[in-house]
């Protein structure tokens, strides 16, 4: 197993108060695996992936738990341990690339920065491998591409920039926060293949963090679906789209434009995530969103059950769960 994450909690500080913006996470990952993590804005995906890199500050975050890398306890443990496996062992690849490099520094010089922490090569060397990683991210000229500043390059340039300073030193795991946002269909797919080439190459897990259920329905072999915080179903990806059981998890895949659907509309799910100091600890957590549900449906304490081999879902809500559509009808389907 690369990475195992046990009964993680992230608070952040907020007026002189700590809110969880994550609670009690449990997942695991392991070697040439895809684990998917979906949810909308504010369920927790990024506090997730900032946490497992040790990225908080310790004044205004608290992270309680266990996150295991190969055996290796990372929470609680000091910056200059945390550096290397950083970049080394553990690669990231950030949501906004324009905001993850340094405006000021040549692509060239922020590549290095990882080879110079983790490697013992010479300057020529280092040198061959970043023309070596622009080549292999699929960037043309990486001669040229390597002596300009982030500010002279493309979107879907910059992207691919993060990805090859995320993958200089090979990590066994990487983590892909949002990699294909804001990048249009086709450079997305050549996003996605190059990820999957990389994996292949380097056995590497990822951890793909993203709210497109397209991209997670081709990539992933795992699903964790978040809300509020908390991993409300865990399954294959096969069991997530096609026999999903969580409320929160079929309202997501109802929420998607079918090509063979004669819905008019699409479905949109009530209300939004409740922001941190709003959200309730007790209860179920989703409850509010499916108004119509019986109250007396929903555990006062949510669990995480197994419902067959592998399939795990948050609170019994899902036993009865109907749209109000189907309950007018008396029929019901998992989409």
């Amino acid at each position: 197993m690369l990475l195992e994450i046990k009964n993680v909690s992230t608070a952040f500080k907020v007026e002189g108060q700590f809110y969880n913006a994550l609670d009690d996470v449990c997942l695991e990952v392991n070697e040439n695996e895809v684990l998917a993590i979906v949810g909308e804005s504010g369920c927790g995906k990024s506090t997730l992936a900032t946490s497992i890199m040790g990225l908080h500050n310790e004044k205004q975050a608290k992270v309680t738990g266990s996150i295991k890398y190969r055996g290796t306890e990372l929470v609680g443990t000091k910056s200059q341990q945390l550096e290397q496996i950083r970049g080394k062992q553990i690669g990231m690849i950030f949501q906004d690339p324009l905001s993850a490099l340094n405006p000021l520094m040549r692509v060239e010089d922020q590549i290095k920065e990882s080879l110079d922490l983790h490697t013992k090569m010479t300057g020529e060397q280092k040198h061959a491998r970043v023309l070596e990683l622009l080549q292999q991210v699929g960037l043309e000229h990486p001669a040229l591409v390597a002596r300009q500043y982030p500010h002279e390059l493309s979107g879907g340039m910059r992207q691919r920039v993060v990805i090859a300073i995320a993958i200089a030193c090979k990590p066994d795991l990487i983590i892909a926060d949002e990699p294909t946002t804001a990048l249009d269909v086709t450079i997305q797919a050549q996003i996605l293949d190059l990820l999957l080439a990389i994996q292949a190459e380097n056995h590497a897990g990822i951890i793909l963090i993203t709210h497109d259920l397209g991209v997670v329905a081709e990539m992933a072999d795992r699903v964790a679906v978040m809300y509020a915080g908390q991993v409300v179903e865990l399954g294959s990806a096969k069991q997530i789209f096609t026999d999903p059981k969580h409320p929160y998890t079929r309202s997501l895949l109802r929420s998607m434009p079918q090509a063979d659907s004669d819905q008019e509309e699409l479905y949109v799910i009530e209300g939004m995530v409740p922001s941190l100091k709003n959200m309730e600890h007790s209860g179920c957590r989703f409850a509010k969103r499916i108004s119509w549900s019986n109250e007396l449906a929903h555990e006062n304490e949510p669990q995480m059950h197994q419902v067959a081999v592998g399939h795990y879902v948050r609170c019994i809500c899902w036993r009865d769960f109907k749209f109000p559509a189907e309950t007018k009808v008396g029929g019901a389907d998992n989409g």
